[in-house]
């Protein structure tokens, strides 16, 4: 019996901490217990583990400089940094100045609203990575609005969730700085393979909408005139679009013999810039050169976008590493709420407590899970999970689609960073084993996690919008109307949709591999490969032009002797040693053929003279 457990105490192991998970215990002190606990049955059953368990104790003398480890980790810097910054906006009210205005743009547009809430969702996304923030923030802002205009409480309840949780998947998401950590690779790199996943996902989410607006139009009602208190003025945004990107094009131009490729965005941010401070001035001073709805565009929309290239410009470009470029992003996000008069001491004590406690609950999850790998790896649960996972039918493609089917059904249970932190250490090795890209791995199971906040009944970002919407009968503000509240039926099955969108988008990660490998650049077939040296040509026939190779003149042998068709004996040449000349033997005797004998050289005797003998 004890030889049965000693051998398979590696599926023991993490059976146990699936119960101590489901049990309700806290997951930091849920993994160190687990690991604790069993690196001491470990030691035990050694003697019986037939060499599969190989901890002792001496072993957790380790422990310190695995903890060491992590705190000094520069990679999980970047969390506090882009945790702040999303609070910091949250609470600048760009959120709320971004749904508005965007929502005036699509208002005349069936669906508009919920057109606004995936686009904003998106540009959160992007500067926020905070899930909390996002779907808050658009659950108290536009949520009452859409109710208040007619919208289905199951598709406005839908939206708000899903494109909260758009944060999860489009850079700078906290999700891919901590799989990028525990896969080993660049944050940079994870962030380039999941921008193309990510924009694709909204846009299925705006076709998801589109489709029912088609089917049940009155699901999604566009804005009365009334309501769109920006009016008109579509025409002379596009104006003022294309007189930037001329301004942009020009700026590129003159910019590009001294600047190089570094033109393109130099050239770009000078129209932006250029553009920006007209409508301001417009604004300003009245002269009314832009309408409206074209003034608030610009003016809300570009500082959020500069913000963004602010974090990711940087990052995509190799100025600054991720930590840096969160470091820039939380000064720039103190910078916008201070430009709105939102920035004050009571804010930056607000967002420093929150951008704390996350980060401690982090760093806690994370040294359990050390505390946790070091004795499952002891007892060999590495190679169990890699034989478990790699005799796989299917090869890659079965081990991915298991693996997102095994992490969908955990994701009922753990959030993100838990199934970061326990689950992808383990599936690191069969994936390296398969030969699959571990940041086209990390972007799969990004996507995968992103339903762990849509899941019913423990989606965070659903007990996020329950928090905030109405739960029963409540009087409109604006039109003192009696309207019904949001049910939490209604929020579970506005997610459903969604959930499917997600999983659907695992699939099409899976199928097209080259929306993520893009990310290494453009691949070349090595067979295509010509090396050629320079200055070197091939040798040429005679006639043929010269290689430009130093002229060496064609050798005189001397001319053939008349009327003799073979040409003479090349003489040797002389290689400029010196001249010893022919030794002089003498002269053989009269009418002898023999060869004279040759003398022999009179080395000479020493001389060695009388020994003398000192008395």
């Amino acid at each position: 019996m004890l030889e049965f457990i000693a051998i398979n105490m590696a599926p023991i192991m993490f059976g146990s901490l699936i119960v101590f998970l489901l049990l309700g215990y806290p997951v930091a002190f849920s993994l160190a217990a687990n690991g604790l606990l069993f690196f001491a049955i470990g030691v035990w059953l050694a003697p019986w583990s037939e060499g599969t368990i190989t901890l002792d104790w001496p072993l957790l003398f380790t422990m310190p400089a695995r903890l060491w480890g992590i705190m000094s980790n520069e990679t999980l810097l970047a969390i506090p940094f882009f945790t702040f910054m999303g609070i910091i906006l949250e609470r600048s009210g760009m959120a709320e100045d971004l749904l508005d205005t965007v929502g005036q743009l699509f208002g005349p547009v069936r669906g508009g609203l919920a057109y606004a809430v995936v686009i904003v969702g998106a540009l959160l996304a992007a500067t926020t990575g905070v899930v909390a923030a996002s779907v808050i923030a658009m659950g108290l802002i536009s949520l009452p609005i859409m109710l208040r205009y007619g919208y289905d409480r199951r598709v406005a309840s839908g939206v708000i969730a899903a494109s909260g949780t758009l944060a999860q998947i489009i850079p700078p998401s906290l999700v891919l700085i901590v799989l990028a950590d525990q896969l080993g690779r660049s944050v940079g790199d994870m962030y380039a393979g999941a921008l193309i996943p990510g924009l694709v996902l909204t846009g299925l989410y705006m076709l998801y909408i589109f489709a029912i607006s088609l089917w049940r139009p009155h699901w999604v009602p566009a804005l009365p005139a009334e309501a769109r208190t920006l009016g008109h003025g579509v025409v002379s945004l596009f104006v003022a679009l294309a007189l930037c990107m001329a301004i942009g094009y020009g700026a590129h131009v003159a910019l590009y013999p001294s600047q190089g490729p570094n033109a393109d965005i130099l050239g770009a941010s000078v129209g932006v810039i250029v553009i920006y401070l007209w409508a301001i001035l417009d604004k300003a001073t009245g002269m009314n050169l832009l309408s409206n709805l074209a003034r608030q565009v610009i003016i809300v929309l570009i500082p959020p976008l500069a913000l963004i290239f602010l974090v990711l410009g940087t990052i995509f470009l190799g100025i600054a590493t991720p930590t840096e470029g969160g470091a820039m992003g939380a000064l720039g996000a103190m910078v916008l709420a201070a430009m709105k008069n939102r920035l004050s001491l009571t804010v930056i004590r607000s967002a420093l407590e929150s951008t704390t406690r996350l980060s401690a609950f982090v760093i806690f999850i994370l040294i359990g899970a050390r505390m946790f790998s070091l004795a499952f790896y002891g007892v060999n649960g590495q190679i169990w999970v890699e034989h478990l996972l790699v005799g796989l039918p299917g090869g890659q493609t079965g081990f991915l689609i298991i693996v997102s089917v095994l992490v969908f059904l955990l994701a009922f249970f753990l959030d993100f960073f838990e199934l970061a932190f326990i689950i992808v250490p383990l599936l690191v090795a069969p994936a390296v084993a398969l030969d699959i890209d571990l940041i086209w791995f990390g972007v799969i199971l990004a996507v995968n996690m992103q339903t762990s906040f849509m899941h019913p009944p423990f989606g965070f970002a659903l007990f996020f919008l329950r928090s905030v919407a109405p739960r029963g009968p409540y009087t409109d503000k604006l039109t003192g109307a009696r309207l019904a509240g949001v049910t939490t039926g209604q929020i579970y099955w506005g997610a459903t949709p969604f959930v499917v969108i997600q999983v659907v988008m695992i699939g099409i990660t899976i199928t097209f591999p080259g929306m993520v490998m893009h990310y290494k650049g453009e691949v070349v077939d090595p067979a295509t490969i010509e090396i050629k040296l320079p200055g070197i040509a091939p040798l040429a026939p005679a006639g043929a032009p010269s290689p430009g190779g130093p002229a060496l003149g064609t050798p005189n042998f001397g001319a053939p002797a008349a009327g003799e068709g073979t040409p003479p004996a090349l003489p040797q040449p002389n290689l400029g040693g010196p001249t010893l000349g022919t030794p002089d033997f003498g002269a053989p005797a009269t009418g002898d053929g023999a060869t004279p004998a040759l003398p022999q050289p009179n080395l000479g005797a020493p001389k060695l003279g009388a020994p003398v003998i000192n008395p």
